[in-house]
Formats: structure tokens, C-alpha cells, sequence
């Protein structure tokens, strides 16, 4: 029993970050269903959304002296909760300008969109690190979602519980937009046959812009959730679309489900590994994906394939 309660915190904090790992991977996996292109700035785009965030909450905003003063008054809290909405916005923009310029790769060998987007995020980490620096800094937060509390003798983050919350909300958001409305079910035609979508009159190139700015929006959201967790660093991007995109791969492509699923799973055996092992806290999310693989070629909930031929 006691075993049991000191490993709660543990399953506590793999389950937020599985799900914050799942709402990066979804964001990802849009992009890629839609424009049939991974998009290795995907990370970047999740480094960008938390120093945006840092520049809304910590009050760095290039506004004149008067209105910056004024928005230094305004509560923590309130500025917390203007960056979940500026600093997405501000993110979806730098991914529509990325698939403006993404889109003389298409029809081209696949590669050309691989190196651009490499390119991209080589670029905006750069930037990030002549704007900011390269040393850490601390995402603020309100003090209602701070601190921590106490649940049978031990002290839990009060904050992983928010972001775990938090993530689901947004999960179950996504899946209502993509399930629930005309909106949702052209971003599916997309990804399902894209020649089918613009036989239907439905313009193909807005829809790719709005879905990558779509996508790089819910990667800006994840970074700033992520944020007080891992703190924020130029490369920090690297530390979460790697995991993404394992996790759409365990979960199976274009399943949903499945990428949460793979994010609850990565989440758990990594933040397990890290609490008891530290050394094999990275490695140990390769592991599940050879063991699941081995066993399962299409993922979790991934459709057959011929590799199971």
C-alpha cells in the first residue's frame, strides 16, 4: 500500500505530460494528414508559443510606456490568460507564412518540404536566441494554479494537475471540432483524398493554410502549458516534437485515439523511468515503440498495412 501511494505522484505527472505530448503529436498529425508533409518545425513552433507567452505574462510587450505601465498593473492571471489566446494567434501567423513558402515543394520529391522545414526550424530557434538569448527563463503563473497540495501525506504540483485538465479540455475540443462540425469533416476529406476536395469546389490552398496554422497553433499552445514544467529554452522544441512523432507511430497514423492513447502511454513510461531510473528515462519511450512495433507494425489503433502482409 504504501508503494502504491508513492507511486501516485509519479502516474500523476506521466498522465499530464502524456497528454500534453498527445495534444503536440495531434497538431502535428493534422498537419501531416492534410498536407501529407512532416513538418520538422513542428517543435520550433512549440518553442515559439512559450516565449510569446513569456513576453505577454512577464510583461515584455513593445507597447508605449503608458500602456505597457498599464498593462503591468493588470493581474498575473489575467495576462496568464490573455497569452493562451495571443500567444497561439501570434504562432498560427509564423505557420501560415511557413506553408506560403512551403508551397512551391509541392508536387515535388518529398524531400524538398523535409529541408525546408528543417530549414524553418533551424531559422526560428536562431531568431529565438538573437531575440532572447540563450540562457532559461520561467513562464509566471497565476498563483491559483501554483504552489502545491498535500493528499495523503504528500505534496502534489498543483500546476501538472491544471495542465493535465487543461490538456484534456483541449483534446476533447479538437475532437469535437473534427468530428462534430462541416469544418471538421473537410479537414478529414483533406487528409483522406485531397483531389476529391477541390472536385467539390472546396479551395485546397486555404484549406492547407488554415489547417497548418491550425496545427501550429495547437503547438503553441502545448509550450506554453509546458512551459512551468520544463521551463523555456531555444531548444526545447527538440524535447517535444521528437516524442510527437513516436507517438503518432505507436498510435498508428491517422488514428486519433490512438495518438492519445500512445501520449498517456509515452507520458507514464517516461515520467516511471525518470522517478526510478533516471538514466533510462529518454530511451525507455524507444523501447515501447520497438516493443509495440515488434508486435503491432500499424500501432495501436493504426488500419492494416503491408507490413503485416
Amino acid at each position: 500500500m504504501d508503494f502504491l501511494v508513492a507511486l501516485l505522484p509519479h502516474l500523476v505527472n506521466g498522465i499530464s505530460l502524456g497528454l500534453l505530448f498527445a495534444l503536440v503529436a495531434l497538431g502535428f498529425m493534422l498537419i501531416v494528414g492534410v498536407m501529407e508533409q512532416i513538418n520538422l518545425a513542428h517543435g520550433s513552433l512549440f518553442a515559439l508559443g512559450a516565449y510569446l507567452a513569456f513576453v505577454v505574462v512577464s510583461s515584455r510587450v513593445p507597447l508605449p510606456p503608458d500602456l505597457l505601465a498599464a498593462w503591468r498593473a493588470v493581474p498575473i492571471g489575467w495576462r496568464y490568460a490573455a497569452s493562451l489566446v495571443l500567444a497561439p494567434i501570434g504562432v498560427a501567423l509564423v505557420g501560415m507564412v511557413l506553408e506560403l513558402g512551403l508551397r512551391r515543394t509541392y508536387g515535388k520529391d518529398p524531400l524538398y518540404g523535409l529541408l525546408f522545414t528543417f530549414g524553418a526550424a533551424l531559422v526560428i530557434e536562431e531568431a529565438i536566441r538573437i531575440l532572447f538569448g540563450t540562457r532559461d527563463y520561467v513562464l509566471p503563473v497565476p498563483g491559483t494554479i501554483g504552489g502545491g497540495f498535500i493528499f495523503l501525506d504528500l505534496i502534489y504540483s498543483t500546476y501538472r494537475l491544471y495542465a493535465a485538465v487543461f490538456a484534456c479540455s483541449m483534446i476533447a475540443l479538437l475532437w469535437l471540432f473534427v468530428e462534430r462540425t462541416p469544418y471538421g469533416a473537410i479537414i478529414k476529406a483533406g487528409a483522406h483524398d485531397s483531389e476529391i476536395v477541390r472536385a467539390l469546389g472546396i479551395n485546397l490552398s486555404r484549406l492547407r493554410l488554415l489547417v497548418f496554422g491550425f496545427g501550429a497553433a495547437l503547438a503553441g499552445v502545448a509550450g506554453i502549458v509546458m512551459a512551468p514544467i520544463w521551463g523555456i529554452r531555444p531548444h526545447m522544441g527538440v524535447d517535444a516534437v521528437v516524442p510527437a512523432f513516436l507517438i503518432i507511430v505507436l498510435g498508428g497514423v491517422g488514428s486519433f485515439w490512438g495518438a492519445v492513447l500512445a501520449g498517456l502511454m509515452v507520458g507514464l513510461v517516461v515520467g516511471l523511468a525518470g522517478a526510478y531510473a533516471s538514466e533510462w528515462s529518454l530511451l525507455s519511450m524507444y523501447l515501447l515503440l520497438i516493443a509495440v512495433v515488434t508486435v503491432r507494425a500499424r500501432g495501436l489503433l493504426g488500419k492494416k498495412s503491408i507490413l503485416e502482409a
